[in-house]
């Protein structure tokens, strides 16, 4: 290898590795310089498990600790919340680039979002690893310590405060639910309760509690009514026998006729034998007739009374043993008629309100059915309103699932980027690549005949002596100033253009920020703001 040779050609490229160690550096060395620091301040929480054992009290708040984490992150990074704290804090106030009144409030979010760090570790990982504490990482980028460590402390009361909010509206909601639950169906109790009684009173007599009784009832009436049959069938078969025994009493009375007569009746017969010749011959004024028709009427009455005693009346007419011994069969007969009539009617009632009980039966069964569910129902939900109360105090108290503060933000010493150090060294030494890199190529692609060796391998032929090109005075400096221009042209309007790039157009980070965004890539720049924004759950 001739080292001499190749040192020579990369004297002679020396200006293009010259001109990109110059960009290189340039751009290393001003980015460096011009970046603006980017403070970090962190905090660090703890999601504390619950306070009481579940088994005593339970709270009926059962989000598990990184799903609730990430609704916290979530409610935190809104729209109005980001602008909000932006506004309140003057995040922006220092930076012209950004400010609230120029600035589109989406961009303004986007921001803050980027800069803003949530980051979830532990917790329960899966059925085989072991349950870890779960830790939550909070951080904020500012240009500033003090502005870090502000919003860091503030981002940490919102999660506090969104935590609190979060589990006590979380119980107090399902207490609302449960008290509303109970009193819906209490008041269903009470109408089913309601409906219950008015069937009951609306269907007394045919409810299937009483239909035994109404069945006893019913055998008693017919066992009555077959009674009342007997007793008419005696009381018919009684007038029928006295009838008979006063018509034999009547043939005898005619039979003897008036040989039978007593002293009384053949005294009266006398008397009114001569009445009716008194009537003949004197006045009905006359003081004898009126003496003999007082003796007839005492005696009658006598006779009348002797007649009663042996049943006989006069001149064929039943007397009045006879007549009162019919009366009172006759109204026995009667009466058992009515109470026939009043059993087979109550009968009739009884069968009617038998044949309706089963369809009742059904009915009331459905609406108890009802009842017991809604009853079965109140009951579950006064012992769940019971646990809600219990849950409900358990949040109030802050006894149950929480998160600490472990560690506040503090303002940080030293700004957590860029690394200024390492962006100047990329810088000289891509510069340094980048040049060799086009020496190289420039060398690979000329293919000119430039020593004897050359020749001897492309034509084949030996030269005797081989003569270099001499360049003059005047196209040596013409080559020298032309090189050494461009290189201090470089040297220094590079850093001057970036300079002016990033004081009255827009900050370095955001233009490289925007086009790795343009051309896919996350980040161009280890201060990109894009990777600012993670939110890892172990």
């Amino acid at each position: 290898m001739d080292i001499r040779f190749y040192l020579s050609l990369f004297l002679r490229r020396l200006h293009w590795f010259l001109l990109f160690l110059i960009i290189g550096s340039a751009l290393g060395l001003t980015l460096a310089k011009v970046l603006p620091p980017v403070y970090v301040a962190k905090a660090r929480l703890l999601m504390e498990s619950e306070q009481i054992p579940g088994d005593l009290a339970a709270s009926t708040v059962q989000t598990e600790a990184t799903e609730q984490m990430e609704i916290i992150q979530q409610r935190i990074l809104t729209r109005d919340t980001l602008l909000d704290l932006a506004n309140r804090l003057n995040i922006y106030a220092g930076a012209p680039h950004m400010s609230p009144q120029s600035t589109p409030a989406d961009t303004i979010v986007n921001d803050m979002r980027k800069r803003i760090a949530i980051t979830t570790t532990g917790g329960n990982t899966g059925s085989r690893n072991p349950v870890r504490a779960t830790l939550v990482a909070v951080s904020f980028e500012a240009p500033t310590g003090e502005l870090a460590a502000t919003v860091t402390n503030e981002l940490v009361t919102r999660i506090l405060r969104e935590d609190v909010a979060m589990r006590t509206g979380s119980a107090r909601q399902t207490l609302e639910f449960f008290e509303q639950e109970v009193s819906r169906l209490d008041a269903e109790l009470t109408t089913r309760g309601g409906a219950i009684l008015t069937f009951q009173e609306a269907n007394q007599e045919t409810l299937p509690d009483s239909l035994e009784f109404r069945r006893a009832q019913q055998t008693a009436g017919q066992a009555r009514l077959l009674q009342m049959d007997r007793d008419a069938a005696l009381l018919a078969e009684r007038r029928r026998g006295v009838v008979a025994q006063q018509a034999a009493a009547e043939e005898a009375d005619t039979a003897v006729g008036a040989v039978d007569r007593t002293q009384e009746q053949r005294q009266l017969q006398t008397l009114r034998d001569d009445l009716a010749r008194a009537d003949a011959i004197l006045s009905p004024e006359n003081p004898r007739r009126k003496l003999l028709q007082t003796q007839v009427d005492a005696l009658a009455a006598v006779v009348a009374a002797q007649s009663e005693q042996r049943g006989v009346a006069r001149n064929g007419v039943m007397g009045g043993a006879f007549v009162a011994q019919l009366g009172e069969i006759d109204a026995q007969l009667a009466f058992l008629d009515e109470q026939k009539l009043q059993v087979q009617a109550e009968l009739a009632r009884l069968q009617t309100t038998i044949e309706a009980t089963p369809g009742n039966a059904i009915a009331l069964d459905t609406l108890q059915r009802d009842y017991a569910n809604v009853r079965a129902q109140y009951d579950l939900a006064v012992a769940n309103r019971a646990r809600a109360e219990t849950g409900d105090v358990i949040e109030t108290l802050a006894k149950g699932q929480r998160i600490s503060v472990i560690e506040q933000a503090v303002v940080p010493a030293s700004p957590d980027r860029p690394n200024r150090k390492l962006i100047a060294a990329a810088g000289v030494g891509g510069g340094l690549f980048m040049g060799l890199a086009m020496v190289i190529l420039l060398e690979l692609l000329n293919k000119g005949i430039r020593r004897p060796a050359d020749l001897n391998s492309a034509l084949g032929i030996t030269p005797f002596a081989t003569l270099p090109y001499f360049r003059t005075t005047e196209e040596k400096w013409r080559r020298r100033v032309i090189i050494y221009g461009v290189l201090g042209a470089l040297l220094v309007g590079i850093p001057i253009g970036i300079w002016a790039l990033d004081t009255y157009y827009m900050p370095l980070d955001l233009i490289i920020d925007g086009l790795g965004r343009r051309i896919g890539l996350a980040s161009l720049t280890p201060t990109s703001l894009t990777s600012a924004h993670t939110t890892a759950f172990a």
